[in-house]
């Protein structure tokens, strides 16, 4: 072995192993800042363009197609993304993928609507908020609009 040789070789699988750990690092670091439970205070929903849907909740999503209201779908999909931005990607992830500490929406199933609709409503006991006082059912229905459309 050429002792001229080595420590370059060294050298530069040093730089190569510190470069790829710096990557990983700052990689984790955008992660925990895109995915972590920052400010959760609750954003207005502009439900423009939307029905009115009153205030006795409904129990099954009025914007999916083949509802009531499934000629608004298109229109609830881009309020729900809005919506869905400042509400809900602070701890549900953006586009509804989860980090794992909180539930995947994107697993929630038609059968959900009302567990849904009453876990945003109500908020639970492990740490999920209840949105009552700040968005209004037609807002709530166009995130789960929003959810659906990314959901495989």
């Amino acid at each position: 072995m050429n002792p001229t040789t080595t420590p370059a070789v060294s050298l530069t699988a040093f730089v190569r192993r510190t470069a790829v750990a710096s990557l990983l690092g700052l990689s984790l670091g955008a992660a925990s800042v895109a995915l972590g439970h920052g400010d959760v205070t609750p954003q207005e929903v502009d439900t423009q363009g939307l029905p009115d849907l009153g205030e006795a909740p409904l129990m099954e999503n009025p914007f999916r197609p083949g509802n009531q209201h499934a000629e608004e779908h298109d229109t609830a999909v881009a309020v729900g993304e809005r919506g869905y931005a400042g509400n809900c990607a602070v701890c549900h992830g953006i586009q509804a993928k989860s980090g794992g500490l909180t539930p995947d929406l994107r697993e929630l199933e038609e059968w959900d609507d009302e567990y849904f609709i009453q876990r945003v409503l109500n908020g639970t006991e492990r740490g999920m908020p209840s949105f009552k006082a700040n968005l209004d059912q037609t807002a709530i229905w166009a995130i789960k609009t929003y959810i659906e459309s990314v959901s495989p």
